[in-house]
């Protein structure tokens, strides 16, 4: 048998191979947490209903992992950012998650996550050469 590989964007392919990790993973884990996947999306936006900002992650297994948190410039500073980061927290609590993690550049939220009761437990140098790439965690 000849093996290939391929660069390529093919959705099918990426959902097949998701999903066999996803089935070999549900191997290893108790039974209580299985199918425990939910993607978690928050938008913040205007009387116009323009995105001025949002928080996306999912909840796998017994935590739940920040992907993404953006908020306007022109509105950070005001506190919408905390209040969708509380709102996810609140979610992870209600859906009984043991932790919250996300990871963050040197240049974006470091203060804000911490400010906020999350612990770096690792980083990374030389990311984009001049930056620190740090990951973080709250325990619930």
């Amino acid at each position: 048998m000849q093996y290939n590989i391929s660069q390529e964007q093919n959705d099918r392919k990426k959902s097949f191979i998701n999903n066999k990790l996803y089935e070999y993973n549900l191997k290893h884990f108790p039974k209580y947490l299985r199918g425990r996947y939910q993607e978690i999306n928050l938008y913040l936006t205007d009387e116009n209903d323009q995105i001025c900002g949002g928080i996306l992650g999912e909840i796998c297994w017994n935590w739940l992992e920040i992907h993404t948190l953006m908020i306007d410039e022109d509105i950070r500073g005001l506190g919408y950012g905390s209040k969708l980061l509380l709102e996810i927290e609140q979610i992870a609590f209600k859906n009984k998650c043991d932790f919250i993690k996300v990871d963050t550049l040197s240049f974006q939220a470091l203060d804000f996550y911490q400010h906020h009761g999350y612990q770096v437990y690792g980083t990374l140098d030389n990311v984009g050469r001049d930056y620190k790439h740090y990951y973080l965690k709250k325990n619930l």
